[in-house]
């Protein structure tokens, strides 16, 4: 290779061969790797020794175990009481582990996760079949509008594009501002971010006078909440910047689960990386792909590790709502939307299934309407849903006819004053439950 040439990884000949193999002999070769990971794990990790300790495991050598004997995993599980915050279900000791991790603590402790180098290459191909949709090379160069912290979203995004062969120009703690100063002088291909910042950057380039219309940004690629495979979201992001969005999702404890289809309108889950389960999000039954059940109703997505020994996850539930479907194109499942929602955060308001994410899909679309926040509360016996929103036509009755006309609900709608709403670079928090 002659020196200073970039050495780029482009779409790999066996990622290609996974998306176009058929579902039947894929799933063949599936259930042999998870058979060869659940064995792996069985000898040694302590974690999960303990944990299926009564489950059947005792299959003779060659004959299949019973993978739903296995108890699911969940988060509350893996959190250790260990003052270094590392998760429970560490398979080596702590040497032999490279990267430091942790969770995002939104829905509870923060947690420390460890990956060895294996582990990290395992980040790296996931992350490929991201780029690969975002037809991301050499020839990019991207922006990733983040704060670095321990979160591993930013550090795996970071990695996966240099192996890529792409330049990288990091933002750190850099202000809005500053960044958008760096998309004009640096002029990047692409911008990484949450869909909410890419908002709150087309909002205050507004504000400033920037078209970031006419920006060198012609690929935005986006994560960490629901939105990117949101059509009123994913619009409203590509007209301010003119710009194709690709969503992808992904946790630390987990990994780089899904990617985009070529249309935006939702995520395949990477079965080449993760074998999944859909399950009954009130009674966590697992749910037979081959029936009704399970076809196009909101069910709750469980990941199991087909890599990543060194942290491994096994029927773990991840906490997100989708909307699972089988296409004749793809060996993959596809989540149609994307991930709708937390299973935590889903509402009943008089008898109306309602996700927040429903709900910012239908504020994005009206024009207008910068920022919200969504309040459920008790009102007597019934819970009670609240708007609060900046209008610039200072008109609520409009958003609560759109979301009536929507949702079929009437809900409490409140004005507050433009830019007096919190703005936020990593996951929104917009929903505030007072229940």
């Amino acid at each position: 290779m002659i020196a200073g040439m970039k050495q780029a990884r482009h779409t790999h000949p066996q990622r290609t061969q996974r998306l176009s193999q058929p579902r039947d002999s894929f799933a063949q070769w599936q259930r042999t790797q998870r058979e060869n990971v659940i064995r792996w794990i069985a000898d040694n990790n302590a974690f999960y020794q303990a944990h299926w300790k009564g489950a059947r495991q005792d299959a003779k050598e060659g004959s299949e175990i019973d993978f739903e004997s296995l108890p699911l995993t969940t988060k509350s599980d893996l959190v250790g009481s260990d003052p270094s915050g590392h998760c429970r279900n560490l398979s080596f000791a702590a040497d032999q582990y490279l990267r430091f991790h942790r969770t995002s603590g939104t829905t509870g402790q923060p947690m420390v996760v460890l990956d060895t180098a294996d582990d990290w290459q395992f980040w790296m191909e996931g992350w490929q079949f991201v780029l690969d949709v975002a037809d991301l090379n050499e020839s990019d160069s991207v922006l990733m509008a983040f704060s670095f912290g321990p979160f591993v979203g930013f550090w795996s995004a970071f990695d996966a594009v240099v192996e890529r062969g792409a330049l990288v120009i990091p933002t750190g703690s850099l202000s809005t501002e500053a960044r958008l100063d760096l998309i004009e002088t640096s002029k990047p291909t692409t911008l990484f971010c949450t869909p909410s910042y890419a908002l709150h950057l087309a909002e205050y380039a507004n504000q400033k006078n920037i078209d970031l219309a006419n920006s060198s940004v012609n690929k935005i690629v986006v994560a960490g909440e629901p939105g990117g495979s949101l059509a009123e979201i994913r619009q409203r992001i590509e007209s301010a910047f003119a710009a194709k969005v690709f969503d992808h999702a992904g946790a630390t404890e987990i990994g780089p689960w899904g990617f985009a289809d070529a249309e935006g309108t939702g995520l395949f889950v990477n079965e080449s990386l993760f074998y999944p389960e859909f399950l009954d999000p009130e009674t966590n039954q697992c749910l037979d792909p081959d029936t009704s059940q399970t076809e196009g109703q909101v069910c709750q997505l469980a990941l199991t590790t087909l890599g990543r020994l060194g942290c491994p996850v096994v029927r773990y539930l991840t906490g997100d709502l989708v909307r699972p479907t089988w296409k004749k194109e793809s060996p993959f499942v596809f989540l149609e939307g994307g991930v709708l929602s937390r299973a935590d955060d889903m509402m009943i308001i008089r008898g109306v299934n309602v996700f927040p994410s429903s709900i910012e899909a239908i504020l994005r679309g009206i024009e207008g309407v910068d920022e919200f926040r969504i309040e459920v509360y008790r009102q007597g016996e019934m819970d009670q849903l609240r708007i609060i929103a900046e209008d610039h036509q200072n008109d609520p009755n409009r958003i609560a006819q759109q979301i009536q006309l929507r949702l079929g609900l009437r809900v409490e709608v409140e004005l507050a004053e433009p830019g007096s709403l919190p703005r936020f670079e990593m996951k929104g928090q917009r929903f505030v439950d007072k229940r």
